[in-house]
């Protein structure tokens, strides 16, 4: 592993996320074990990609001997792996979209909006998630359209796997980025792209390993629920099974970073987290909540990040 020079064009998350993690950047990195400043960590893995912003911003800073990324959810490891291997047939797909998009009026461009829903969700049925195919570049364009011209840039899905996020109604939402998907690609190319189960990658870990762990948060209340991200979602007994999955990769030697809710922001008794992860370093750190429905609730809170190594802070 060495340090990379900085470079005044460096790849973003070409997807919006929920939960993406670019403001928390700076506060995740001073945080990284110093084996990885030191060249003692080799090999970078990310169980739960998401948007990639931490992925994007480590990986670009310092170069590991390898990189893996996995998610559950199918549609995003469809559109990585589009952007590693086909990344200027789909800025072609989106450069199209964008022209077709841009020539309606508002009542045009909600057409537009529901009717390429509307085809992405008929031709999931259709489509071989497991085989990589010509099919999937004109999927991952429809996906970046609907991510950035939705409400809110939301990724949700109901359950039957369709996506339902409504029109976003934004006056000139920016479709296609071609330098920035051009140097996603670049970064992509030196990294294994893999679809399942965060438990899948145990066997991929070893004491040279830093993992970093971004899962579906617990919801801070009743009332926060928001699973659509995964049709099965992801509940307390996968936040337990997912502390236990940490333990085995703690006794494997990695060095491992997750983030998470801070059930203390709305009860300061509720100490799930501080309990399941008793003898981790635990810091909290200030957010902001993004993810409400009610913009006077989108405030500061703090949320969590456990390390199995001693905080620099």
């Amino acid at each position: 592993m060495r340090l990379n020079k900085p470079g005044a064009c460096t790849a973003r998350p070409f997807l919006k996320w929920a939960g993406g993690k670019t403001q928390l950047l700076d506060q995740l990195q001073r945080r990284l074990p110093g084996e990885v400043l030191q060249g003692g960590i080799t090999h970078y893995l990310e169980p739960f990609v998401g948007g990639g912003a931490v992925f994007f911003a480590i990986n670009q800073r310092y170069t590991f001997e390898r990189a893996d990324i996995c998610d559950i959810n199918e549609e995003l490891v469809l559109a990585y792996s589009v952007v590693k291997h086909d990344v200027e047939n789909l800025i072609e797909g989106l450069g199209e979209m964008e022209k077709e998009y841009y020539a309606l009026d508002e009542a045009g461009r909600s057409a537009y909006f529901y009717q390429v829903r509307e085809t992405f969700n008929a031709d999931k049925e259709g489509i071989r998630f497991d085989r990589y195919s010509r099919s999937w570049v004109d999927r991952a364009a429809r996906l970046i359209f609907l991510n950035h011209t939705c409400f809110n840039g939301l990724f949700r899905v109901n359950a039957r796997g369709h996506f339902n996020v409504p029109f976003g109604r934004y006056r000139s939402p920016r479709i296609l980025d071609a330098e920035n998907l051009r140097l996603a690609s670049a970064v992509l190319e030196r990294t294994a792209i893999h679809h399942g189960d965060f438990t899948g990658c145990e066997q991929m870990v070893d004491e040279r390993t830093f993992v970093y762990l971004d899962p579906p948060y617990r919801p801070l209340s009743s009332t926060a629920q928001f699973t659509g991200y995964y049709r099965a979602g992801f509940g307390e007994g996968d936040q337990v099974r997912l502390a236990e999955f940490i333990g085995t990769l703690n006794q494997r030697g990695a060095k491992i970073m997750l983030s998470n809710s801070d059930p203390c922001n709305e009860d300061p008794d509720d100490t799930f987290f501080d309990s399941l992860y008793a003898g981790y370093t635990i810091d909290r750190v200030a957010a902001k909540r993004t993810i409400n429905s009610n913009a006077g609730r989108r405030g500061a809170i703090s949320e969590l990040v456990i390390t199995n190594y001693p905080s620099v802070e």
